[in-house]
């Protein structure tokens, strides 16, 4: 068979953002989490397909959505990774997406029940140790 150049509508290439969308979805299939309908009331999505349609729709990647509509369902993804509305954060106690597996109780979230402080880094250890003096 001649390989032909794919004819496909959709933009060439998902950015890096739509990339990370699209692995956190398909992340929530694989561990049962993603659920389908208003509000996940329809249960978890157990079609492969569905769950690929479903990432392709909340990264705004979606062949099948006009311009207005990828940018808009892409824009309420951000939002409720940002505020750690997601199946997977929901799952995993996450605050949000960058949390690192952190309780979401943190001291650096205003919470008193974390087991260690939320900084990290050498800029956070020496700005602790300037305070104590």
């Amino acid at each position: 068979m001649p390989m032909t150049p794919s004819t496909s509508t959709s933009s060439s290439k998902p950015t890096p953002s739509q990339r990370k969308t699209l692995g956190r979805v398909m992340h929530e299939f694989a561990h049962g989490e993603l659920k389908s309908g208003p509000g996940g009331k329809a249960g978890p999505v157990k079609n492969r397909k569905q769950a690929i349609a479903i990432a392709l729709h909340e990264a705004g990647a979606s062949k099948f959505d006009s311009p207005e509509e990828r940018q808009r369902s892409f824009a309420r993804t951000k939002e409720k990774e940002a505020k750690g509305e997601t199946y997977q954060q929901e799952a995993e106690g996450k605050s949000h997406v960058g949390a690192r597996g952190k309780r979401e109780s943190s001291p650096a979230m205003g919470g008193k029940d974390a087991t260690k402080p939320a900084r990290r880094g050498k800029t956070a250890r020496s700005k602790a140790d300037g305070a104590g003096q």
